[in-house]
């Protein structure tokens, strides 16, 4: 014996239930608008300096400092950054593009958010496009990079290269 009206009910609850699991997986489909994928696809298209609370990167600590680009705030070690080379150090790339002449400068590619990954042949080198950054001033020297890398003083105190 049928009922009246419970065949359109149940046909109600499965669309709504097929509904609501349909919206789900849209929703995990989504793209987030905030995170910390270092592969760029949630990069910052103008950085602040390195260390600056502008930038959403993460990052370690030097030398038993608290880090984050503060004025006085140890970032490397001189004898840790080779005359004409680099070092990347935390949230820098920390550079002695001549003897005694120290630069430092976010380790986020202008390109498309990447972290650069090395220092050599006097420039700093981003591993997702091909991007190269001069060690004496953070200018684009190849590849699709926009803009320079963002710079952040510094100078030497004592052993330490610190924040300015």
């Amino acid at each position: 014996m049928a009922q009246t009206g419970t065949a359109s009910t149940r046909r109600c609850v499965l669309l709504g239930a097929g509904g609501l699991g349909a919206a789900a997986v849209l929703a995990a489909c989504g793209t987030a608008t905030t995170g910390t994928n270092p592969n760029g696809s949630d990069f910052e298209a103008e950085p602040g300096p390195a260390g600056s609370k502008g930038t959403t990167t993460g990052g370690g600590t030097t030398g038993g400092d608290s880090g984050g680009g503060a004025a006085g705030a140890s970032l490397a070690l001189v004898a840790d950054v080779p005359s004409g080379g680099g070092i990347i150090q935390g949230d820098y790339v920390i550079t002695q593009p001549t003897q005694g002449t120290f630069k430092a400068f976010t380790k986020i590619c202008t390109h498309q958010g990447c972290e650069v990954s090395e220092v050599k042949d006097g420039t700093i080198n981003c591993p997702c496009h091909g991007a190269k950054f001069s060690i004496k001033d953070g200018s684009v020297a190849g590849g699709p990079a926009p803009k320079p890398l963002a710079e952040t003083k510094v100078k030497v105190d004592g052993e330490n290269i610190v924040a300015a």
